[in-house]
């Protein structure tokens, strides 16, 4: 099997490089996972340009966004997610504690626990989700709009979760405790 390596800069487009720019500057480091999908400049742009439009004018609180995000790398087996947004989520607010609990599909906060449920069945069902889960989303106040952009939130990581997935690029975050 070929094996994917984490590009230099050089090695990529003008665009991707002019992207990398703009990450250096916001966090500080390029991640390799957004080096590694750098190798195509329009799948970087279109995913961060995905992710901004959700920081400005989410629906959900960037504590529910990280949520989603451990849940579904959790589903999806993700290392190299798991190990960044349990960094992100501990940051967010969440204890390491809350992390591994959301991971595992649990929330004491029923508003939290109805979104990682359904988030959690729809990327284990590749979108058919249970019912009743839907059902418990739409009764702790979420509509249809949230119901999109939930999946859109899904839909985003399962991404990143396939890029690492298919290349098994070094993880540059701290690794996330294993769960029972």
């Amino acid at each position: 099997m070929k094996t994917i390596t984490v590009p230099a800069k050089e090695q990529l487009s003008t665009d991707s490089q002019t992207i990398f720019d703009q990450i250096q500057k916001k966090l500080g480091k390029v991640p390799n996972l957004y080096r590694t999908i750098g190798y195509s400049a329009p799948a970087l742009k279109g995913m961060l340009d995905y992710e901004a439009t959700l920081t400005s004018s989410s629906i959900f609180t960037a504590k529910e966004r990280e949520a989603i995000n451990l849940v579904v790398s959790q589903v999806n087996a993700c290392n190299y997610c798991l190990a960044a947004h349990t960094a992100i989520a501990q940051m967010k607010g969440f204890t390491k504690e809350e992390t591994i609990q959301i991971r595992k599909g649990i929330s004491k906060d029923i508003k939290l626990d109805a979104i990682i449920l359904l988030a959690k069945s729809i990327a284990e069902n590749k979108g058919q989700a249970d019912v009743t889960l839907t059902d418990n989303f739409f009764a702790a106040g979420y509509d249809e709009p949230a119901l999109i952009e939930l999946i859109g939130l899904i839909t985003l990581r399962t991404f990143t979760n396939y890029v690492y997935a298919a290349t098994e690029i070094p993880i540059d975050f701290p690794a996330a405790d294993p769960i029972d």
